[in-house]
């Protein structure tokens, strides 16, 4: 008796492929800001599931929340909430052209959702009557609301992949850490009950699918839109 296909028990979220939630610092969230208030830096933490670390911040009623650390942000240092400046949480209507920002809300409300990786920042290019527009790190141009929160900075830990995995240890506990599968053999090597190229020296069949296939049947080139050799237009001698 076969066994699903990686594709089809990564899709169900069976417990092997599923994140370990339990194992995280927090979830971002970003604070209720009614008025313009400041709040300090309490504790800069590492979370496995993030790539870059996480900063708990203790606002003046007392709560906590955590935020992701952007570049030179130490314990101590306080954050505004409301009022622009170099380390502050603020809608994007009050940050002007030109500033590095992260963190960013797709919608006013829904939280920290763009920027979030270290190193990873937009800029604020223009900004309109109801929208602001954004350069996003795919060198694309986005439009927001002007009411969503950002935080102005780069988030810490730029520069991160430069440093190469010196051991597999290192590598196998990195991916442990978010459950991802590692190391992955290629499909040509598996079983025919594995992978539907497996059980063969070549795949078979074609490597091209469509975007709406089942997950079974979802492997090799997604919705490609071309195949074959990339021709670089130089002649043979």
């Amino acid at each position: 008796m076969g066994k699903r296909i990686i594709s089809q028990r990564r899709g169900k979220g069976s417990p092997t492929y599923r994140s370990p939630s339990h194992r995280y610092v927090c979830e971002l969230k970003y604070p209720r800001i009614t008025e313009p208030m400041s709040a300090e830096v309490v504790d800069i933490l590492h979370d496995p599931g993030k790539n870059a670390p996480v900063a708990l911040i203790k606002l003046p009623d007392g709560s906590e929340s955590f935020i992701i650390a952007t570049e030179g942000l130490c314990v101590g240092d306080a954050i505004s909430l409301g009022t622009f400046s170099s380390k502050a949480i603020v809608p994007l209507s009050q940050i002007p052209p030109g500033t590095p920002v992260c963190c960013i809300e797709n919608y006013p409300g829904s939280g920290p959702k763009f920027c979030r990786s270290s190193g990873s920042y937009a800029i604020v290019v223009s900004k309109e009557e109801n929208k602001v527009i954004l350069k996003m790190p795919s060198k694309k141009f986005k439009e927001f609301n002007v009411n969503c929160l950002a935080t102005v900075g780069i988030p810490a830990g730029g520069g991160r992949s430069d440093k190469p995995f010196a051991k597999a240890g290192q590598k196998y506990y990195a991916m442990k850490a978010r459950n991802k599968l590692w190391p992955r053999t290629s499909a040509n090597k598996m079983n025919a009950v594995d992978h539907p190229f497996g059980g063969q020296t070549g795949p078979g069949q074609p490597k091209t699918v469509s975007r709406h296939a089942p997950p079974g049947a979802k492997v090799g080139s997604i919705a490609a839109w071309r195949t074959g050799v990339r021709k670089t237009g130089k002649r043979k001698r």
